[in-house]
């Protein structure tokens, strides 16, 4: 059979048509796709605040699983002040005795239940809480935490289910109020999760189980899309459910008939005829065996199938021509002369010095990040939809240009009345200062946007202004030294500072 060149793009069309459908249905649903985990039961804050029983708690409202900042608390992670929101939802970092909803739970060993929505493959789990004496109406900080976790659970570098339990033992020594924060060190990235519990904490033992009867029964998934198809397969998407039992898992019926449970909110529908329609619910089951009503339905269909054109196999003409375009000191740009190929040219392959760049559908290119006074060496290569290679292109040769060093602009002794920009440099009590930003007024030893020229120099301690780890100071007759960043800790306070003489 001879297949002609229209009989080849009428194909491509039908394809490129099904293919965009499939896109359609997964970018609809792209904002859903970034949650993580929180703790179900003790509630936590971010939970409370999505069930609205915590009010004014910002976005975290709609996402309580998204508190995802840098991991290896405490030795890194948000900042002091900033834990409870990770330095994303301020809102959850607002504290006083009565900010929050607490939680009642007695010491001894209790179950803390995280409700996952993204399952990483996780390092552990650690739980800390606040120190007998803990200031309550302060921002959480790490001196407010007791050092260790009272409890550790062992993630095991693997994927967890969608819902983990832990059984850990509260300290008894201590009653009234106080914060449970618990941190998912996330196995595969330096990230991790965080989830701040406000609990009512009575002395005694006991283990925490759910209610006798339920008081809240689980409502049915608000929420249900398809996130995406094939030809013979859907997968469905809901928003979580809670009850005061937990939720056990989600029953998916199509067309009025159950065809699977899944423990997780989504559910890959396998096994279907292409181009077919079906009407899907969901219904949440709790611990209890309680179940919901069944979610409004919602219509999904496969696509349709596809016929694969004939394969291609002509690779594109080898790109010639190379010019070179604007080169600086860090830049080098170039062109060249277009490829052709029986369907099209899709892209063009950069290569630095036999090293891949990247990629452009243009015929030019500007490279940066380049050391000053340097020679390098590119090709190009040029690629069709099949991803067909021409063969490389002859090498152009470009030289940055050498640098030109402009040195720091001294102004004299600093002007409360002068405009300083960026780079400026003044003397002050005898320390010379470098402007970070525009300023005028900024008195240089009590502003953040003058530091010390030299790291040498030490300044008085003032209260008002920031520093930088590294940064010495002098208080009551002696030089201190900064650990990390802060502002109004007194030295002699110790924490942040350490004596240096």
């Amino acid at each position: 059979m001879t297949i002609t060149k229209q009989s080849v793009w009428g194909k491509l069309a039908i394809l490129f048509s099904f293919v965009l459908l499939g896109l359609l249905c997964t970018l609809a649903v792209a904002d859903k796709a970034s949650a993580h985990g929180y703790i179900s039961s003790p509630a936590s804050r971010s939970l409370l605040c999505n069930q609205g029983t915590n009010k004014n708690c910002g976005a975290i409202q709609y996402e309580p699983q998204s508190v995802e900042g840098v991991g290896g608390f405490p030795a890194a992670g948000p900042a002091d002040g900033s834990i409870a929101g990770v330095g994303k939802y301020t809102e959850l970092d607002a504290q006083s005795s009565d900010r929050w909803k607490k939680v009642d739970m007695k010491g001894g060993s209790n179950t803390f239940t995280w409700t996952l929505t993204a399952n990483h493959i996780t390092e552990k789990w650690d739980y800390y809480i606040t120190k007998i004496g803990w200031d309550p109406n302060k921002p959480l900080t790490r001196d407010q935490l007791e050092s260790k976790p009272f409890c550790t659970v062992d993630g095991g570098m693997k994927k967890p289910e969608m819902m983990v339990t832990h059984t850990c033992n509260v300290p008894t020594d201590r009653t009234g109020y106080y914060i449970i924060l618990s941190v998912w060190e996330i196995g595969d990235t330096v990230n991790a999760f965080y989830q701040a519990v406000d609990v009512n904490l009575t002395q005694g033992g006991g283990t925490t189980t759910p209610d006798p009867e339920p008081t809240v029964l689980p409502n049915f998934p608000a929420s249900v899309w398809c996130s995406g198809h094939t030809e013979s397969s859907i997968t469905m998407e809901w928003s979580a459910s809670t009850a005061s039992a937990g939720i056990k898992n989600y029953e998916v019926s199509r067309d009025g008939k159950v065809v699977g449970t899944a423990t997780g909110t989504n559910y890959i529908d396998n096994g279907l005829p292409a181009d077919s329609t079906y009407s899907y619910t969901v219904v949440a089951v709790d611990n209890k065996g309680n179940r919901s009503t069944a979610s409004v339905p919602v219509s999904a269909s496969t696509l349709p199938a596809v016929v694969t054109p004939a394969p291609d196999t002509q690779v594109p003409t080898r790109p010639t021509s190379l010019k070179a375009g604007n080169v600086t000191e860090t830049t080098a740009a170039f062109t060249w002369t277009a490829s052709t190929d029986n369907i099209g040219v899709t892209k063009y392959e950069i290569y630095r010095d036999g090293r891949l760049l990247g990629t452009t559908a243009s015929t030019s290119y500007s490279d940066s990040g380049l050391k000053a006074s340097t020679a390098y060496a590119y090709t190009v290569i040029a690629l069709d939809a099949a991803n067909n290679r021409s063969t490389a292109s002859t090498a152009l040769t470009l030289t940055t240009k050498a640098a030109v060093v402009t040195p720091p602009t001294a102004t004299g002794t600093w002007d409360s009345m002068k405009i300083y920009l960026a780079g400026d440099i003044v003397t002050y009590n005898g320390i010379e200062y470098k402007a970070g930003w525009w300023t005028q007024g900024d008195q240089p030893d009590n502003s953040d946007v003058w530091k010390p020229v030299s790291t040498t120099a030490v300044q008085a301690w003032n209260s008002t202004k920031a520093y930088n780890g590294g940064d010495q100071v002098t208080y009551a007759g002696h030089t201190y030294k900064a650990k990390w960043w802060t502002k109004g800790e007194i030295p002699t306070n110790g924490g942040v500072w350490v004596l240096v003489a």
